[in-house]
């Protein structure tokens, strides 16, 4: 009876573990994200209250993140030089099929703004 028991105990255990194992993200990595230099006209697309700033240029558009969006938001029409790193997202329609690229910039920083 005892033994059987600690059978038990002993399978349980072993499920939590390896169960757990698996909570610890052994497969991500740390990626560097690539610096890059964009030069740009800052506006505002979107409606309320799902607004965004967006940087276009005459090659691509980047999208401000979230959390950088109060370093751009007084230089809206105007040309702007920043550096940041890049996050390339693939987006895809709910059938699978691919529905274009999203260009995001984080730790933005301000190079130089023109009139």
């Amino acid at each position: 009876m005892l033994r059987n028991k600690q059978y038990i105990i002993f399978f349980v255990i072993l499920f939590c573990i390896t169960v757990s194992v698996f909570a610890f993200g052994g497969r991500e990595k740390e990626v560097k994200k690539p610096v890059v230099q964009v030069t740009g006209m800052v506006r505002l697309v979107g409606n309320e209250p799902f607004t965004e700033l967006v940087i276009s240029s005459s090659e691509f558009v980047w999208y401000a993140a979230n959390n950088e969006i109060h370093k751009l938001r007084d230089l809206q029409h105007r040309i702007v030089t920043i550096e940041g790193e890049e996050t390339i997202i693939e987006l895809t329609f709910a059938n699978g099929m691919p529905a274009g690229i999203r260009r995001e910039l984080g730790n933005i920083r301000i190079i130089s703004v023109e009139q």
